[in-house]
């Protein structure tokens, strides 16, 4: 079976990286990342024992979840408009992608009404790339502890999307810049952020290397997308 071979693969790829430096392989949660790809799919996968799923459109995910097995966990990672926050809210276990103070409001309020915690990441913009969203880096932090006072989102730690390069070295760099972020960011808050969401399919052996607690892995999983199951409104 193809997919448990993928799985299999990505998951002995993640121990050797580990091995290379040093870490528990336990210690790295992998996201299967399924957008575009069908509920008969990600069912086939969580057969194989993988149970944690990233979706990137609020629309898509409203679509699908209600038709996957009940017992897996979603993860939202693309990026978030401020009226699709209380389906997200609704629909996800984490939120990978808060940009903004504004945003990150919108989840608290919508939060509050359904009497939920949120658990999220900030999303960091490291290279700052005009074509993606994510935080200044400078500005993350100065924000960090009016984040913080959001009574009802949990800070779990911080995400990021390095420029594409067909050279998986080349995004070292910035998964390095991360992981300095993220303890300047502990210092801010004087509390242990825990997760560090960086590494996608073609590079998630150097994030390990550089701390990555979470790869977020779709094409070497899943192979080439599929057509898009729903539009974003």
């Amino acid at each position: 079976m193809a997919l448990a071979d993928n799985l299999n693969s990505i998951q002995q790829r993640i121990r050797t990286a580990c091995d290379r430096c040093g870490r528990d392989p336990n210690s790295i949660t992998l996201l299967a990342v399924s957008k575009t790809h069908p509920p008969q799919t990600i069912r086939e996968l969580s057969e194989c024992g993988q149970l944690l799923f990233g979706e990137n459109k609020v629309q898509e995910a409203k679509a699908k979840i209600p038709n996957c097995p009940g017992k897996l966990r979603w993860h939202f990672i693309g990026h978030l408009q401020s009226n699709k926050c209380r389906d997200a809210v609704e629909l996800f276990s984490m939120i990978q992608s808060v940009d903004s103070l504004g945003i990150a409001q919108e989840i608290n309020k919508r939060a509050e009404q359904l009497a939920k915690t949120m658990p999220v990441l900030l999303e960091v913009n490291v290279a700052g790339e005009a074509s993606k969203f994510g935080y200044k880096p400078e500005l993350m932090l100065a924000e960090l502890n009016e984040l913080n006072k959001l009574s009802r989102l949990e800070i779990h730690g911080l995400m990021t999307i390095p420029p594409f390069s067909p050279v998986a070295e080349k995004s070292r760099p910035y998964f390095r810049a991360l992981h300095e972020l993220k303890d300047r960011a502990e210092a801010v808050l004087g509390a242990p952020l825990p997760v560090l969401s960086m590494g996608m399919s073609d590079d998630f052996e150097i994030a390990i290397e550089e701390g990555s607690t979470m790869v977020r892995v779709g094409t070497a999983l899943f192979g080439p997308r599929q057509k898009t199951v729903a539009k974003e409104a």
